[in-house]
């Protein structure tokens, strides 16, 4: 099973930046397709954006859509969150997930998870 570690969360004002990493122990980065979800205290998991390798394509929830980006440098097999604009809403632990067997926008097609990153955004 693919071993994912997140990385680069912490604490920022609102209308700062963060860029959360996910390093893969898969063969490439384009092994599975990745993306990543988030769950803030007391709610469900919440799909944030997904990457399809073979299209080149990407999936972004509407409510980040225009401030998050996901990508991925393949030497370094690392997926990435760059967060802009960030919110206090968007304070949650965040997850990189991989290999999906379904809906890329429901977290049980997912088989690979990460251990999350804390993201904290002050107001």
């Amino acid at each position: 099973q693919v071993q994912l570690v997140e990385s680069g969360g912490g604490l920022v004002q609102a209308g700062e930046s963060l860029r959360l990493s996910c390093a893969t122990s898969a063969p490439t980065l384009s092994t599975y397709d990745m993306g990543w979800y988030r769950q803030a205290p007391g709610k469900e998991s919440e799909f944030v954006a997904a990457i399809n390798w073979a299209r080149g394509s990407t999936d972004v929830a509407e409510a980040v859509k225009g401030r998050f980006t996901i990508s991925g440098d393949r030497a370094k097999k690392t997926l990435y969150l760059q967060m802009y604009w960030l919110k206090p809403e968007d304070t949650a632990i965040y997850y990189c997930a991989a290999d999906p067997r379904g809906s890329y926008r429901d977290c049980r097609s997912w088989r690979g998870w990460g251990q999350g990153t804390q993201v904290t955004v002050s107001p």
